[in-house]
């Protein structure tokens, strides 16, 4: 189960299944992918995925991973975590082990818990992650540690794991965080995102410049850039609407 709450532009997606420490099967990782379309159909500007109890997500459920559809289900709703054209901030209140990793690395920002752990223990059970995920944890967390968790079966706290930590605190503090979020320029930041996500993988892609290049274009001709130049000069908060 995915629980949705509304703090206002900001919506609260959390993993609902604490006896499971919020392991994640097939029909979990479709209900979350729902859950994302859901909450941008109706407006959220921020979004903030967090677990249930004490964990953030203790992985890919063992009893189930194995079943047809789970590891298309899986990177279907990580990809969709990347593409929502919105801040998405993991608030990682927990262990983050194996598919938590991979949750947590998929959003924009974490803010991350005291004793909260990263690890992908593949190696230990015969499994393995995406091409992706391998280069996107190396980016973040750095060589270094991306090779312990994936070559050693480290798990890393927040200090070995300091590249994947953006802010130490809790949930609260990610809501209230991405309700700062929620109040800048839409369009400047779906900009943003897919421009941090689109050049990390190929800079030199026809359809990444393409689709950059529209982008970008839509924030110079946007009624958002009018309005924040309107505040600026009437020394106000602006109220932009993503148009």
């Amino acid at each position: 189960m995915i629980d949705s709450l509304a703090h206002g532009a900001v919506t609260e997606l959390r993993i609902a299944r604490p006896e499971r420490r919020n392991a994640l099967d097939t029909a979990h990782c479709r209900d979350l992918h729902a859950a994302l379309d859901a909450a941008l159909a109706d407006g959220a500007r921020a979004i903030v995925l967090t677990g249930e109890g004490t964990a953030f997500c203790s992985g890919a459920d063992l009893h189930t991973v194995g079943d047809a559809g789970f590891l298309d289900a899986l990177y279907a709703m990580l990809q969709r975590v990347v593409e929502v054209p919105v801040p998405v901030v993991a608030a990682v209140n927990g262990p983050a082990i194996g598919a938590g990793t991979q949750l947590a690395i998929a959003a924009d920002l974490r803010v991350v818990a005291e004793g909260a752990v990263f690890g992908l223990p593949t190696a230990g059970l015969g499994l393995a992650v995406d091409p992706w995920t391998v280069r996107r944890l190396a980016l973040l967390a750095g060589g270094g540690p991306a090779r312990r968790m994936l070559l050693a079966c480290e798990r890393l706290d927040v200090t070995a794991a300091a590249g994947l930590v953006d802010r130490l605190g809790t949930p609260d503090d990610a809501l209230a965080w991405a309700g700062e979020m929620a109040e800048l320029a839409p369009l400047t930041l779906a900009y943003n995102k897919l421009a941090v996500n689109r050049l990390l993988e190929d800079a030199t892609d026809p359809e990444t410049l393409d689709a950059l290049g529209a982008a970008f274009s839509a924030c110079w001709a946007s009624d958002d850039l009018v309005e924040g130049r309107r505040a600026r000069e009437e020394k106000r908060a602006p109220r932009f609407v993503g148009k």
